[in-house]
């Protein structure tokens, strides 16, 4: 499914596009597609107002931007805990039907999902919900990807995308886990992270997309 401008905002945002530019090399990652397609879209959200672009830096969200990233993945974030929490999902398959809903729920049933799910902070992927009229400001975090052999960390974060969560399923990685970074491969090769119970190697492109806590 070709992304659309709202998947953009929230992917900017969840990137931290609400404090700092974002490339577009970032996006297209975290999209996975052309490069010329995020440029086409990304002069569309300039246009709108949504987004200011910095040749050769990359785009930040306006207010307006902000806002409205915020209001759908509000949305999209409480269903996300709703299909988890009450229908069974994994947390690797809640985005797609996430997805849909966000888009058919009204200000008045956000409102009583929440008070449903007694008012929830997070997401199952570690990100917040903001509440009503609220915009979003993530925990600055550094990602796994940035830390050299030795460090510790907690598994805080990690992008809301159907692909990478796969991924992390099938190589065991979980939210909240203790690791140690004992080795960095060359030319972004994967990074091996170990504790206690298991030893696993992650690749250069998912470890650039899970935040984390320094220990």
């Amino acid at each position: 499914m070709t992304p659309n401008r709202e998947d953009y905002l929230k992917l900017i945002l969840e990137l931290g596009g609400d404090q700092q530019q974002i490339s577009n090399k970032q996006i297209v990652s975290g999209l996975a597609i052309s490069a010329a397609s995020v440029s086409e879209m990304i002069s569309k959200l300039v246009k709108e107002g949504l987004v200011k672009h910095t040749p050769y830096q990359g785009v930040q969200l306006t207010t307006a931007g902000l806002e409205k990233a915020s209001s759908l993945i509000r949305r999209h974030r409480l269903w996300e805990v709703f299909l988890v929490e009450h229908l069974n999902y994994s947390w690797n398959e809640v985005h797609d039907d996430a997805e849909v809903l966000e888009h058919v729920t009204s200000d008045t049933l956000a409102h009583r999902l929440e008070i449903y799910l007694n008012h929830p902070e997070y997401c199952p992927h570690g990100g917040m919900i903001p509440k009503e009229t609220q915009t979003i400001h993530e925990k600055k975090r550094e990602t796994l990807s940035t830390y050299s052999k030795g460090t510790r960390v907690k598994i805080a974060r990690v992008l809301d995308e159907r692909e990478l969560l796969d991924y992390l399923v099938s190589i065991d990685l979980k939210l909240h886990e203790e690791y140690e970074i004992i080795d960095v491969a060359a030319y972004e090769g994967p990074i091996t992270i170990q504790n206690q119970e298991k030893t696993l190697a992650v690749s250069y492109k998912a470890a650039s997309t899970i935040f984390v806590d320094k220990l």
